[in-house]
């Protein structure tokens, strides 16, 4: 499938996306957190915490039983707090902790490290590339999280 204007392949596109994405997600890294605990703590920190419970599910795709048994662990380990929601006494809200946005703080620090070297690698058009796709690359994320939401 092509889109109109600059001819973009979607099929090649979604193809090294996938691929970066394994690269980059199972960077190696210190801490013993999990995945889906990363992300957890990312959605928090980036969408905004304090975020309820059925948010969290729907944005980690989680079933219910899992995040639930997920934030229990965060909580115990001090990364999030669970309280009730005001306007809605039924609701969860949790609540991300110092440490837990220091958890991902320390995350975003070692990936800067482990990737600067890689991309010195690359030729300055490579890296200019990127620079230029960046915007795009943004935007569509944006789109999507949009759709989404």
């Amino acid at each position: 499938m092509r889109a109109s204007g600059n001819h973009l392949n979607v099929t090649q596109f979604i193809a090294v996306v996938e691929e970066f994405n394994r690269f980059y997600i199972r960077l190696p890294r210190r801490g013993n957190h999990t995945f889906s605990t990363l992300s957890v703590l990312d959605a928090l920190a980036r969408e905004g915490s304090p975020k309820r419970l059925v948010d969290l599910i729907a944005s980690e795709q989680l079933s219910r039983p899992g995040l639930t048994q997920l934030v229990q662990r965060l909580e115990s380990d001090g990364l999030v707090e669970r309280g009730s929601d005001p306007r809605d006494g039924r609701a969860v809200l949790v609540h991300l902790t110092e440490k837990g946005r220091g958890v991902g703080t320390s995350r975003h620090r070692e990936r800067v490290a482990q990737l600067t070297p890689l991309i010195a690698r690359l030729t300055p058009e490579e890296r200019g590339a990127i620079t230029g796709a960046l915007p795009a690359l943004r935007r569509l994320a944006r789109l999507g999280r949009d759709t989404r939401g």
